[in-house]
């Protein structure tokens, strides 16, 4: 009888189904010597329509019962009675229960109908899911694994006298493309962890300037790759210090390959001005840009706008950055740069106390 509404809602359909027709009584007793019997059914017929659209056909069903007995006791001659002295009352109060069952059946049936929409917009949406990981499986994972697989067949093969050169960069080519691989593959494990909410944070005081030199030192910057300002006095911060690690050096790879080979990536924190007691780390490019229609897009998994270029990456950087951003109480949203460009903005909570 509750279709496919939920338990809560079922609940409140039957609290209004029972508490509502005698709340009628006491207005309309005192006027049935000026209001007819149609006017009564009506009256009551809305009651049964505010339980349908609120719980569907059972609570419809029991408003339709419990409205119909009130009706022929209080309301039909001869009164205080369950008889029906005449054939239009009749009419009236079958009437009464045939609508009420129609309507909790629609209620029901659009529900049910809202219920598989979003199942099916679930389903299309894994679809997509699976389709975009199985293009950047066919591609992008494969291509680092075809490349160390190369180097390796190279080494082995006894046909080619190797000098120690060649296989010195053969063994870096190989080490390089599985080096990729890895952090391809832990990028995808740590976004399905993220989705499933299984991957753990650790929150502590962490100071921004530690955690910004280990990403650089993990991305193996080159000097005057990028700009740093970061003052010696910033206070702490509230966040898991590995993740974000990962954030910062997603964020400033992304930075370095958008920015113009002599404008470098600037990563500039600062107490936030206008939100007291948080901290903001900008990440800066003085690249292509992004258009503001496209700024949230370049968030979700799998998107590489305006990097048709790139071959070596499946799109993961940013998504997971925001999902590791969020899941450590921080916020990651995307700025234009003044002049052109495109900023990242971290910010995060500062210590209690700092």
């Amino acid at each position: 009888m509750g279709g496919n509404l939920s338990r809560r809602r079922r609940a409140a359909g039957y609290a209004v189904a029972v508490a509502a027709p005698p709340v009628l009584l006491p207005v309309l007793v005192p006027l049935r010597d000026r209001l007819n019997l149609a006017s009564d059914v009506v009256l009551f017929l809305v009651v049964v329509v505010m339980a349908a659209l609120v719980g569907g056909v059972g609570p419809a069903l029991v408003a339709a019962v419990l409205g119909a007995g009130l009706l022929v006791f209080w309301f039909t001659v001869p009164y205080h009675t369950f008889e029906v002295g005449h054939v239009d009352n009749v009419v009236a109060l079958v009437a009464f229960a045939v609508v009420a069952i129609v309507v909790g059946s629609v209620v029901d049936v659009s529900a049910r109908r809202a219920e598989d929409a979003a199942a099916a917009a679930e389903i299309e949406a894994a679809d997509r899911m699976r389709a975009a990981l199985l293009t950047a499986v066919g591609h992008d994972l494969r291509t680092p694994l075809a490349a160390a697989k190369a180097s390796v067949s190279g080494l082995r093969s006894r046909d080619v006298t190797l000098s120690p050169d060649d296989r010195d960069e053969l063994l870096a080519t190989a080490d390089d493309a599985l080096d990729r691989l890895t952090g391809l593959v832990e990028s995808l494990l740590d976004l399905s962890r993220l989705q499933a909410g299984a991957l753990p944070v650790r929150i502590r005081a962490t100071a921004l300037d530690e955690v910004l030199a280990r990403a650089l030192d993990d991305l193996g910057v080159a000097p005057r790759a990028v700009v740093l300002d970061v003052p010696d006095d910033l206070p702490a911060v509230r966040t898991d210090p590995a993740l974000l690690e990962r954030v910062l050096a997603n964020l400033v790879a992304n930075a370095q390959r958008f920015a113009p080979a002599d404008r470098p990536p600037l990563v500039r924190a600062q107490v936030a001005a206008d939100r007291p007691g948080t901290v903001e780390v900008h990440v800066v490019d003085h690249g292509p840009g992004v258009p503001a229609a496209d700024q949230e897009r370049i968030f979700l998994p799998f998107q590489r706008l305006g990097d048709a270029d790139n071959t070596t990456g499946i799109g993961l950087g940013l998504a997971l950055a925001r999902g590791l951003t969020e899941a450590v109480h921080g916020e990651l949203v995307p700025r234009p740069t003044p002049g052109g460009g495109l900023t990242m903005v971290v910010t995060l909570p500062l210590e209690e106390g700092a």
